[in-house]
């Protein structure tokens, strides 16, 4: 009983969507779950089993299979699944991800199922006649997909998993089939990309409707069911060949894109080895190439370690400004030494090691801004939509995946009768060496086009150990923008000693390298913000920055874990 009154007094933020007198029944796995009636509750903290996402009945779904007996892997096979109909802004089957998990015998597992690019892609397929980028077609339509992996990475994480596939996918088939109630949020989403539905589609898409979305309208998604029921009773083959294949390729053929069937037979999701590093006491745990992520968080982690962060306090601008400039010297290394491994040596044993991320801090001044025209990529001797899910189990299994679309609704492009959104993946590629991508990052060589690789990822699903023990899950949407806001996440918790919620929620800023300036939130302090411009630095005010997801372990074993503030994210529990 005890317990129980806890768990209501740490209900701290709570929005409840009830739009329509109806009922559903989801049968076995998820059955307690309402898609015409929920909640969206930030913050609780649990004594087993918890799971945050970017949805709450995705949420719900995931807690709901871990009731029913199923692990972490279970949990997240079925929320990454149920974001697919729920967040199509987002979730998805049709893009691509990682995960990172610590089974509760210690050992670690890294799958990478991101996307690819086809076969007959080409490393200059995006420049017109005279060499000049055309961006607009790597970033939206047919011919900026790639071909997907997510389907394939769930099947890989099946194998750690306790209950049947049917089981886990069953939740979500019935909720595209029956409908849930949208948010203001997601109904606002769906209008302003109303017309992008319309110019990138051969086929009428559940996403467009004669008027406007409002809060409270239904959205019945039958074609996205009929493909998922396809994945129930075939498997992967059930997305990579027969009836869906066939779907995809004629999508394809109709809007002059390239995936064919042959690269959808032959994709494989690949295991990875995790990243491992210590900050201060507590091991790391993240995600290798062809995600940046792990690399970046790394370095900036290890570039300020020797500072007396805590002493500096809280985005005080001593504090910022020591992070801004280890963003500056990841990020420019980034540009020069990353892509996918399959392809290009990416030296990230000398990227991480201390001697080489000392020389990068030599001509750190803690007075002045540096500037990015002369910070290049450290001399060697050898993407804004996505969506995350953290989730740990009673027994100890934490699992960290971080999955996307690229942009928000990806390329705007949903395949004929099979009802789901395809991916823009290819704009993460660098299309022309010094050409900003969408998210403003540039590259080079290492992450040019070539047909079968994966494109660089800024994804960072990420693991923290305390004395060799559970201890934090944590991860992020947000392009660019993901492997800066674990840094900060890790940071506010490991020498700012904040709860998960704090941690989350505080005001977040950003720095990249290029362009030389740093990103900062509305309600980021606005006596920090004039001390850095004092120092010579560039400060821009935008929206939020990325939706992270957080489970901190407390020293009595219980699960403090936090929804982040910024959408219509959702925590659940038991």
């Amino acid at each position: 009983m005890k317990n129980k009154i806890a768990l209501v007094l740490l209900f701290v933020s709570t929005a409840t969507f009830s739009f329509a007198q109806k009922t559903l029944n989801i049968v076995g796995v998820g059955k307690e779950v309402n898609p015409y009636h929920y909640t969206s509750v930030k913050s609780v903290t649990f004594s087993k089993a918890c799971v945050a996402s970017a949805h709450p009945l995705a949420s719900e779904v995931g807690a709901s299979v871990m009731k029913h007996g199923g692990n972490a892997f279970d949990a997240m096979i079925a929320t990454q699944l149920t974001l697919a109909v729920v967040y199509p802004g987002a979730g998805n089957i049709g893009g691509g991800g990682f995960l990172i998990a610590r089974k509760k015998d210690g050992k670690t597992v890294a799958l990478d199922y991101r996307e690819q690019a086809p076969s007959q892609a080409s490393r200059d397929m995006y420049l017109d006649k005279d060499g000049n980028a055309q961006n607009s077609l790597s970033e939206s339509g047919h011919l900026s997909a790639g071909v997907p992996g997510t389907v394939a990475g769930l099947f890989a994480t099946a194998k750690y998993a306790k209950l049947s596939f049917k089981e886990l996918i069953q939740p979500a088939i019935d909720i595209a089939e029956k409908g849930f109630v949208i948010t203001a949020s997601e109904a606002g989403a769906l209008n302003e990309t109303r017309d992008d539905f319309i110019k990138y589609n051969t086929k009428p898409t559940a996403f467009v409707k004669q008027n406007e979305w409002k809060a409270g309208d239904t959205l019945v998604q039958q074609e996205l069911a009929n493909t998922l029921k396809l994945i129930r009773d075939n498997g992967a083959k059930g997305f990579y060949e027969g009836t869906t294949a066939k779907l995809i390729v004629e999508e394809m053929q109709r809007g002059k894109g390239m995936i064919s069937y042959d690269d959808l037979k032959n994709y494989v999701a690949k295991e990875r080895t995790v990243i491992s590093f210590d900050y201060r006491g507590y091991q790391v745990l993240s995600f290798p190439p062809p995600s940046s992520g792990g690399i970046l968080l790394g370095q900036m982690l290890k570039m300020v370690e020797k500072y007396p962060m805590h002493d500096y306090g809280f985005q005080s601008a001593k504090s910022v400004q020591l992070m801004i400039e280890a963003e500056r010297r990841a990020y420019a290394d980034r540009a020069q030494h990353m892509g996918d491994p399959d392809y290009w040596k990416v030296p990230q044993k000398t990227l991480m090691s201390e001697t080489y991320l000392a020389e990068r801090m030599k001509d750190y001044d803690p007075n002045h801004a540096s500037k990015s025209v002369d910070i290049k990529a450290g001399l060697l001797h050898e993407s804004d939509e996505t969506t995350h899910i953290s989730i740990i189990d009673a027994e100890g299994n934490m699992v960290a995946v971080t999955t996307t679309l690229n942009g928000g609704f990806g390329s705007r492009t949903v395949v004929g009768g099979a009802g789901f959104l395809l991916n823009d993946e290819m704009d993460d590629f660098s299309i022309k060496p010094g050409v900003p991508n969408m998210y403003g990052a540039v590259g080079g060589e290492a992450n040019a086009i070539a047909p079968g690789k994966r494109m660089l990822s800024s994804m960072t699903p990420t693991l923290v150990l305390k004395y060799n023990k559970p201890f934090m899950v944590v991860g992020t949407p947000g392009g660019t923008t993901i492997p800066t806001s674990v840094f900060q996440s890790i940071v506010n918790v490991v020498d700012f000693n904040m709860n998960a919620e704090d941690a989350v929620n505080k005001p977040k800023f950003h720095h990249q390298w290029l362009p030389d300036d740093v990103s900062v939130e509305n309600d980021f302090s606005a006596t920090t913000k004039a001390q850095l411009e004092q120092m010579g630095y560039i400060i821009k005010n935008r929206g939020g920055i990325g939706r992270t997801e957080l489970i901190k372990i407390l020293s009595n074993g219980s699960r403090e874990v936090a929804a982040d503030k910024r959408g219509d994210d959702s925590v659940a529990g038991f």
